[in-house]
């Protein structure tokens, strides 16, 4: 049994023509592999959360205690 939205996506194609849902599918499908693109970037992002906050938080206290230096961005 397909979900309500699937219902009424196929309720918007029917009456195009086949070639024009063709595109609609088209869309679509990039549509979600975006989607799913930005979901997985979603999930990694919140799985380092910790790590980054951690990270800041030790910067910050080399930062205070006299330990950082700037950037050289030549040595890059």
């Amino acid at each position: 049994m397909p979900s309500t939205a699937i219902a009424t996506v196929e309720r918007m194609l029917e009456p195009l023509p086949e070639e024009a849902q063709e595109r609609v599918v088209e869309h679509l499908r990039e549509y979600i592999l975006d989607l799913e693109d930005e979901l997985l970037w979603d999930d990694q992002f919140r799985s380092t959360q910790d790590k980054l906050i951690m990270a800041a938080r030790r910067a910050k206290k080399e930062i205070a205690a006299g330990k950082a230096e700037p950037m050289d961005f030549e040595r890059l």
